[in-house]
């Protein structure tokens, strides 16, 4: 039997991601990362069995991470470069002495909150350096995996999608101006997509203002994650992405069709997919 409570080993998790130019615009702006953060411990040579030794080895926490460059500026890749960089060097250092007991809430909320106000500074530094003081911003939407919970980043438009037995939710609000203005009723949420601010972050990572957003949320084995940037969402349906993340029988080739169904759809923007999910394996 297998325990549904417990944590997916690193062989029970299906991940991948992708990212591609688009049809239109000449450069790529988007990164994307997938990593795991372990306690790891390694024994070159003992005349004792390692087996109480193998905890040392286990995952701490899985992170997946989207950054798309700010509107084609100058500096947008470079951006969304460093901003991943730093995030993940700043996590993978304030976790090594991270111990279970220790997951509270504001804990993890201040080191998210950290590791993408670190991220800003990087960018701004990084600016400032190239003479470009209003070049460089980008967006990050962070996934982290810490079982039995997972918490979301969110600076900027990129999104985070949850699947989950039928139903497909974006997690994520979107920190653009129109946004802004449909939350406080200015503007109707049917004439946002049509609206010039739709594309006018208020929110982003080396611009003037960033607002990092933390969300917490039970990890489940029948969650499937989806994090983007919006060159899949301005091409692809929420029903056409839930249709896909529902019969895909692979995260690859369900990035693999998501982008399908982006460039078929235009291919206006950079494209940057992850897809997630854990599968259960019995063991012999």
């Amino acid at each position: 039997m297998t325990d549904a409570t417990r944590k997916p080993r690193d062989d029970e998790i299906d991940v991948a991601g992708l990212t591609h130019v688009g049809k239109v615009r000449k450069d790529n702006q988007d990164h994307f990362l997938i990593a795991q953060i372990k306690k790891r411990l390694e024994v070159h040579d003992t005349s004792i069995s390692t087996h109480a030794l193998s905890q040392l080895d286990e995952r701490v926490a899985f992170l997946a991470m989207v950054a798309d460059g700010v509107g084609g500026r100058t500096g947008g890749e470079e951006a969304s470069r460093l901003a991943l960089e730093e995030a993940t060097l700043y996590l993978n250092q304030s976790l090594r002495t991270y111990n279970q007991g220790d997951a509270r809430t504001d804990t993890f909320v201040d080191l998210l909150q950290s590791a993408a106000l670190a991220s800003h500074e990087r960018v701004l530094a990084r600016a400032r350096e190239g003479g470009a003081p209003h070049g460089m911003a980008t967006t990050l939407t962070l996934w982290i995996g810490v079982w039995p919970w997972f918490y979301l980043l969110q600076v900027g438009d990129s999104r985070y999608y949850l699947y989950r037995e039928g139903t497909l939710t974006q997690v994520t609000r979107d920190q653009t101006m129109a946004q802004d203005l449909v939350d406080q009723g200015v503007l109707k949420r049917s004439d946002q997509h049509r609206s010039p601010l739709n594309n006018v972050l208020s929110s982003a990572i080396g611009a003037q203002q960033t607002t990092p957003v933390v969300t917490r949320i039970a990890a489940a084995w029948e969650n499937v994650h989806l994090l983007c940037s919006d060159g899949l969402t301005k091409h692809v349906s929420d029903e056409r992405i839930a249709e896909i993340l529902r019969t895909m029988t692979t995260a690859r080739g369900a990035c693999e069709a998501l982008l399908a169904e982006a460039l078929e759809g235009g291919g206006s923007d950079n494209i940057t997919i992850i897809v997630g999910r854990a599968e259960r394996r019995e063991l012999a």
